[in-house]
């Protein structure tokens, strides 16, 4: 892996960092998925993680709990009716126990998805291997790089991240 990255000390020059590159990607032939930001602490009142805005986990949630839900009620029906009792005329597939374990297994079907989902958006474990991290990260400093840029881009990329406010520019080569 190849980066490219600047530390910015607020978030405002960070901000104009992210803008720069953002509207620079089609000239320098940099992907925008390719842009990566870290920092010590939630930005929310920045633009500067607007793809980490939209996220498909409350349908994730809710398709987990609609199969849970049916594998539920399929793993109770089946097994009463498979050692049916002497019900005394009521019907085999009893109501009350069958929704507590339909209902057990929704909740748990649905905090497992939003688990992975979670685990998954997160990047951990962190599968595009961009492990893209400056200590001086910890100190406040906010890091806005690019990971495998074209070799062509790099002097532009280092200009237009110095000019964005970077107070040091660094290259990472894995």
């Amino acid at each position: 892996m190849k980066a490219i990255y600047g530390l910015y000390p607020d978030p405002a020059s960070a901000q104009r960092a992210m803008n720069r590159l953002r509207s620079s990607t089609s000239e320098l032939g940099v992907e925008p998925a390719n842009i990566y930001l870290s920092s010590g602490e939630p930005l929310d009142e920045y633009d500067l993680g607007w793809r980490e805005q939209r996220t498909f986990m409350p349908w994730l949630a809710a398709l987990g709990g609609l199969i849970g839900g049916t594998a539920g009620y399929l793993l109770v029906s089946f097994t009463q009716r498979a050692y049916p009792q002497p019900t005394g005329n009521m019907p085999i597939v009893a109501l009350w126990p069958t929704g507590v374990i339909v209902y057990e297994l929704t909740m748990l079907a649905a905090i497992l998805t939003t688990l992975i989902t979670l685990l998954l958006t997160a990047r951990i474990p962190d599968l595009r291997g961009s492990k893209l991290y400056d200590p001086a990260i910890n100190d406040g400093k906010i890091l806005i790089g690019v990971i495998n840029p074209p070799e062509s881009a790099w002097d532009e990329l280092e200009k237009r991240l110095r000019a964005a406010g970077a107070e040091v520019v660094k290259t990472f080569i894995k």
